[in-house]
């Protein structure tokens, strides 16, 4: 059954590679509204399962054929506070602040849809920044990478500069957990679903 990456993410489409060349990328229109104080670990959740499910919909509308479907959703969080994507400049700054120094989590869900099966997860991992001074601040926003980033920052690109560690699953930072997916798709290929 043919594998789908329903996320227009490049990240999550280069870490889907390391996996297996063999799968298309299809995205279908999601609202990604949440409601307020939702915590982190249903948020990702909820916006895996609603990228899949979408998806899914819309084949079976234009009768396209069965797929084994791939949702996911990335989240930074720091005292159950979601940080979606800065809007403007001002907004990064007051990101970078909140994390300088401290431990945060990244939260990512994934949704795999085969038939009418469904698998789901969420994987945390911790992040922890080195202090940041304001001139560390404003030389990376500079550089224009904190705006198309959940939390402000890139772990893969300059904003790797900013980490003092993590503890957990590196490319979930990223995106998407590797390893966790390939034993999941695996499990469903095992199974029948290819």
């Amino acid at each position: 059954m043919e594998l789908i990456l329903a996320s227009a993410s490049p990240r999550r489409r280069e870490l889907l590679g390391l996996i297996t060349p063999d799968f298309r990328v299809e995205t279908a229109g999601v609202e990604e509204q949440l409601p307020e104080g939702i915590p982190p670990q249903l948020a990702v959740q909820q916006l895996s399962r609603r990228k899949a499910q979408a998806l899914r919909r819309s084949r079976r509308e234009q009768g396209l054929a069965e797929a084994v479907i791939l949702g996911a959703d990335t989240v930074v969080a720091v005292d159950r506070r979601i940080l979606g994507k800065p809007r403007d400049a001002e907004e990064a700054a007051a990101m970078l602040r909140l994390l300088s120094g401290r431990e945060h989590s990244v939260y990512t869900g994934v949704t795999l849809l085969a038939a009418e099966r469904e698998e789901a997860f969420v994987q945390e991992t911790k992040v922890r920044f080195y202090p940041l001074t304001e001139e560390e601040i404003a030389a990376y926003i500079a550089t224009g990478e904190p705006f198309d980033k959940a939390g402000g920052y890139g772990i893969q690109g300059r904003g790797s500069m900013l980490v003092w560690g993590i503890t957990g699953d590196y490319f979930n930072v990223v995106g998407l957990p590797v390893a966790r997916v390939a034993r999941l798709l695996k499990k469903l290929w095992k199974n029948g679903e290819n």
